[in-house]
């Protein structure tokens, strides 16, 4: 996971700019997955959960501090009366909520402490220390029968050396003992990773760090980290996202870390396409993980400035399909609005790809993929935002049939196109009914101004509906609506 980023990647002077999270995809919500890493049940009740922050909510006149909602299952869904509202400021939760920590600004679910209740990490990656500015805290909260309460701080290990210390997280089991394992990334090229479980007091039962091979250097580092088995060994692997290193030009790359019984290699690292997220679950049900790449921005119009490699009108997504020896990087596959009969069209700052989840929608062992494009321009109202279901095939993604688009006019989906809504910037497929069958969330940070909220569309067995539709405001949540909360802008993977 990672702050969701926009980016002006084209030269030396372009900065990444922070816009609104990591993805692991998990085997109910994605059910061919061969690593078992189970969706989100922070209360062990057996329905999945779903965790979304408000990182710029404001906490106890604290404005910016940052806070984050657990969303509990149930057979009707998750609704706005079970779940857990948290910031820095509630009892148990180390530290406290102070001006611009962004508390919640990223989020990764997994059992760390082995305990059989999903546990939370969560990123105040702009969070001052000791005096030095930006460093970031990352904190555990921890799961129960009761749901998350109560955490832990998981230390920098050397917070002056680097900023940013939980800019990008990712959970899984990386070397195949069984256990949980947690990615951090910060601003430098160093990733760092908490290994055999992560006990109450915050002490790992190991500690390792590798450097990526990205840029290292103030607004780089580890864009993202996404977890999931691409080579089918039942050991998680790692997709690392940053900038290329050398050179002028600020362009995106990934690379593929291979998880091996001493933990991810990155001697064996292979570059991807670009992407600034990310998701892995196995599309064509070959039991091995297919990397989803979101690939949200247009060739540059300048024409004294280089386009970022690969970029096209309106974005797209990139897929590549896993094998026994890794991802198969010369059969990526490019999915755009105009391919085949995905909705829309292709258009300058459309975002298509901006945010990206895979799950099993109908329950035919086969992932299914939703696409965000937050800044669709629909009947002239300005970045109201879409979102797109594809299903995946023996064949692959099918871009031809049981395409579904969703937008605010779509009837029964509640609320109406308004400018800058944002719909889709976040999107999360997880099985929130307890059904067997991936349901869809949908963050709109930027509803109401800037309040935010989650939509949350169930599927019927077959496909999304708007059966069961519900609307989840910050106000009925326990966030405060002072000052634009951006209610929705991440979710935890």
């Amino acid at each position: 996971m990672r702050q969701h980023l926009r980016l002006a990647l084209a030269t030396a002077s372009a900065a990444a700019l922070t816009g609104g999270l990591l993805t692991f995809s998990a085997t109910t919500a994605t059910a061919a997955d061969p690593v078992p890493h189970p969706v989100a049940d922070f209360d062990g009740d057996g329905f999945g959960d779903v965790a979304y922050s408000a990182a710029v909510a404001t906490v106890d006149g604290k404005v910016h501090a940052g806070r984050i909602v657990a969303l509990y299952g149930s057979p009707r869904g998750v609704t706005a009366a079970d779940r857990t509202t948290i910031s820095q400021n509630t009892p148990g939760i180390p530290d406290s909520a102070e001006v611009g920590d962004g508390f919640g600004s990223v989020s990764a679910y997994g059992d760390f402490d082995g305990d059989g209740f999903d546990d939370l990490a969560v990123s105040a990656s702009t969070e001052d220390t000791a005096g030095v500015r930006d460093t970031g805290t990352v904190t555990i909260v921890w799961g129960s029968p009761r749901g998350l309460s109560g955490g832990t701080a998981l230390a920098a290990p050397a917070p002056s050396l680097h900023g940013g210390w939980g800019k990008s997280l990712a959970a899984g089991d990386f070397d195949g003992d069984g256990t949980e394992d947690l990615a951090v990334g910060t601003a430098s090229s160093t990733v760092h990773v908490f290994g055999d479980g992560i006990a109450r007091s915050g002490r790992p039962g190991s500690y390792r760090t590798f450097k990526a091979p990205i840029r290292n250097e103030e607004f780089t580092g580890a864009l993202d980290l996404t977890a999931g088995d691409v080579n089918g060994d039942l050991r998680a692997d790692l997709i690392v996202s940053g900038i290329e290193p050398g050179g002028a030009w600020r362009h995106n790359v990934n690379f593929y870390v291979p998880g091996t019984p001493t933990g991810l290699s990155v001697a064996s690292a292979r570059k991807l396409k670009p992407g600034l997220v990310s998701a892995v679950g196995d599309i064509d049900g070959d039991g091995y993980g297919d990397i989803v790449t979101g690939q949200h921005w247009d060739p540059t119009d300048d024409p004294d400035v280089l386009s970022a490699p690969d970029s096209v009108l309106g974005g797209k997504v990139n897929v590549t399909y896993g094998s026994a020896t890794g991802p198969v990087t010369a059969a990526t596959t490019a999915v755009s609005q105009d391919t085949g009969r995905v909705p829309g069209t292709s258009e300058h700052g459309d975002g298509f790809g901006f945010e990206v989840s895979l799950g099993d929608i109908d329950g035919d062992g086969f992932q299914d993929l939703v696409v965000g494009t937050p800044d669709e321009d629909l009947s002239g109202v300005a970045e109201a935002g879409a979102v797109t279901v594809l299903h995946g095939s023996a064949a692959g993604l099918d871009t031809d049939s049981g395409l579904q688009y969703f937008t605010q006019a779509t009837a029964g989906v509640p609320g109406t196109n308004e400018t800058y809504d944002g719909f889709g910037s976040e999107v999360k497929l997880t099985d929130v009914t307890g059904d067997g069958r991936a349901d869809l969330t949908v963050g709109r940070p930027g509803e109401n101004g800037g309040n935010g909220s989650v939509v949350q569309l169930l599927s019927d067995g077959t496909r999304i509906t708007t059966t069961g539709v519900r609307t989840l405001a910050p106000s009925a949540v326990g966030v405060s609506t002072h000052g634009s909360p951006n209610f929705g802008g991440e979710a935890a993977d």
